[in-house]
């Protein structure tokens, strides 16, 4: 098949299966972040997306995430540009690697916001692990194929390596860990947050944006059919009817069979190209992208000075 270019993309002119030949001559021990980057940007773009999207939308349902999150606003007050800052900070290892300045940098400013607050290891593990283990889960449900062993190797490798720049201790070293961390946190911890489901609900009415108005009553039914039971009532959203949930998964499924037959993407998609994401139309400075807390503002915790010294005995 020639290739061909739609919307600005080269397609074709290589096998269907490209990416995967591509990445299965690879090593996932010393290549994770070309493997990770061919998926994500190459092989399952939007369902990369999507899947990363839903892993966030998860942590809300953990009190603790979900409230602070709501205390400081930035996804109740500005979700668009958080959004934004979000997609855009967690891309720069995946496309450049963790030693470009531009990784750096934004690695950089994720730990500086997230030093601005007293945010528990364990909390830092579990989103982590959501990042590991939603992707591959959707895909293996949803997707033209799952992950292959090399690739998920990747990812397991690649969020490992983020979890050491971000100090994050005790992270797991397979995916069965991953895995077996998000399933035992979620059940330990899932419970319903005023906090968690306004952020819940902030995010959702962002994602009705992204498709025609007339489209927004579908498109929010359609998001709660994909949430699992477990996360829709720690959430407090109510389950749509049995036909609904099923026709919903169905049709991802039948998209996931339909690409098999798509040539193959040449062609990077990046964050800056999705058209959702709408707030740097002129381009972005990485050190200005998230938030900089206030102490004392927004439940950043007040940093005190240190007091004066105490006398010495018999002073």
């Amino acid at each position: 098949m020639r290739s061909f270019t739609w919307r600005g993309k080269r397609f074709g002119g290589v096998p269907r299966d490209h990416w995967r030949r591509v990445n299965e001559a690879l090593d996932p021990e010393t290549d994770f972040v070309e493997i990770y980057r061919n998926a994500v940007v190459h092989e399952f773009p939007w369902d990369m997306n999507q899947a990363l999207s839903f892993a966030l939308f998860r942590t809300y349902a953990v009190p603790g995430i979900g409230r602070l999150l709501a205390e400081t606003g930035a996804f109740t007050e500005q979700v668009q540009r958080r959004y934004d800052d979000t997609a855009l900070l967690l891309e720069q290892p995946s496309l450049k690697g963790f030693e470009h300045p531009d990784a750096r940098a934004a690695i950089r400013r994720v730990n500086q916001m997230h030093r601005a607050y007293d945010i528990p290891d364990h909390e830092f593990r579990y989103v982590l692990s959501t990042f590991v283990v939603v992707p591959q889960r959707w895909l293996a449900d949803y997707g033209k194929r799952p992950l292959s062993a090399t690739e998920l190797s990747a990812s397991v490798n690649y969020y490992r390596t983020l979890g050491r720049h971000m100090a994050i201790p005790d992270v797991p070293e397979t995916f069965d860990g991953f895995a077996r961390l998000m399933d035992d946190y979620e059940a330990a911890h899932f419970g319903p947050d005023e906090g968690g489901r306004a952020v819940a609900d902030s995010t959702l009415a962002l994602m009705l944006t992204f498709q025609p108005s007339f489209a927004a009553r579908g498109v929010e039914l359609f998001s709660r059919a994909l949430m699992d039971p477990p996360l829709r009532e720690a959430l407090g959203y109510a389950a749509p009817a049995r036909p609904v949930e099923r026709a919903s998964r169905a049709a991802l499924r039948a998209r996931g069979r339909l690409l098999r037959r798509f040539p193959a993407r040449l062609s990077a998609q990046t964050v800056a190209d999705l058209p959702w994401v709408r707030s740097y139309p002129d381009g972005y400075d990485i050190e200005q992208l998230g938030t900089f807390p206030t102490p004392g503002v927004a439940g950043c915790p007040v940093r005190h000075a240190p007091g004066p010294a105490a006398p010495a005995p018999g002073g």
